[in-house]
């Protein structure tokens, strides 16, 4: 479980193909709080430590399956790819964001990105199937990072980052058409799955 408030940014270092897609991240974690069989949120995707060590960087390896490579944007990550990391949540931690549980349910494409201010608007186009958990001033998680839906169109919504978030995280890479790994919130998901039964 997670939060969506990003605490690193990791940088792809290895990718190996194998039965499963295994990758290695470079982060500036301590060693030493890297457990084998832990989670860490990876651009939004939950994924389990196999390895960690200490080379010219920290870094840990998860392996991803063919089904999140399916339904997420690691199938774009590249060597130098960087990502929005976060731990996984503890007990007593301040819950800052939202609950987000690292289970990307899909991609969106970023359709547009202005600066308003300090501020950066930007308007992503939702697969029809996610556009009906997305509602104004609702949360989702975008590679990970928790924010605000602002205006909700058929299938289409905007966010708008903070100066802080984009210093923070690599939001500040994002380009127009990039796809972005995207979880709806889980309570619009259990809401309506309610409904399917009245």
């Amino acid at each position: 479980m997670f939060t969506g408030i990003i605490s690193d940014i990791g940088t792809v270092l290895e990718l190996e193909q194998k039965g499963d897609l295994r990758v290695r991240i470079g982060c500036s974690y301590d060693e030493a709080g890297i457990d084998i069989g832990c989670s860490i949120c990876c651009n939004g995707i939950c994924l389990t430590v196999i390895e960690c060590g200490v080379s010219e960087t920290t870094y840990f390896d998860v392996e991803i399956s063919s089904e999140s490579i399916s339904k997420t944007n690691a199938q774009d990550w590249i060597i130098g790819t960087k990502l929005n990391l976060e731990r996984a949540l503890r007990l007593g931690d301040e819950l800052g964001g939202h609950i987000v549980s690292g289970h990307v349910d899909g991609v969106a494409k970023v359709l547009k990105i202005e600066d308003q201010g300090d501020s950066t608007k930007i308007e992503f186009e939702v697969p029809e199937l996610l556009a009906k958990f997305c509602a104004s001033k609702g949360s989702v998680s975008l590679n990970g990072t928790s924010l605000t839906i602002n205006d909700v169109k058929e299938a289409s919504f905007s966010v708008n980052l903070i100066s802080h978030t984009k210093q923070e995280t690599n939001w500040k890479l994002v380009t127009v058409n990039d796809d972005i790994n995207l979880e709806v919130d889980t309570l619009a998901r259990y809401v309506s799955r309610l409904k399917e039964y009245d």
